[in-house]
């Protein structure tokens, strides 16, 4: 009897096996509707950063742009001339080529905040007042 149910056992785990097999050798394009191909990413940097509450960067631009996600907590951020925004986990914040921004948590929550870059360099301005953090108008 033992060997019976050992028998089916290992034919079970055979069968799993190859089945898995076959769909992890599926081609990508089965997994899209339509054409869709991977880009190269090699102009691309991606990083993580834990502001305190209350942090914040100084006004800066990026030459190519920059995409914020915040993946815990709260984030404040404003672009040059816009009033100031707040976003929460999940939600995400584009700032194109050359546009003065700022970033950082919220007063009284950290924040963790995902940043990609689409390559270029960073040109850094003055510290925020305390007027732009707190979203007053001047």
């Amino acid at each position: 009897m033992k060997r019976i149910a050992l028998v089916l056992w290992l034919a079970l785990l055979t069968v799993a096996s190859a089945q898995w097999v076959g769909y992890a050798q599926q081609p990508q394009a089965a997994l899209f509707t339509g054409k869709s191909d991977t880009m190269d990413g090699k102009d691309l940097t991606a990083a993580r950063r834990h502001f305190e509450a209350g942090a914040r960067s100084y006004w800066h631009s990026h030459d190519n742009g920059q995409l914020l996600l915040v993946e815990k907590g709260r984030m404040r951020t404003a672009k040059r001339g816009q009033a100031m925004k707040e976003l929460g986990p999940g939600e995400s914040d584009f700032t194109g080529p050359a546009v003065q921004h700022w970033h950082g948590a919220a007063p009284a929550q950290e924040l963790v905040q995902i940043n990609v870059g689409f390559s270029g360099g960073t040109k850094w301005l003055e510290a925020v007042t305390e007027d732009d953090y707190a979203g007053r108008k001047k």
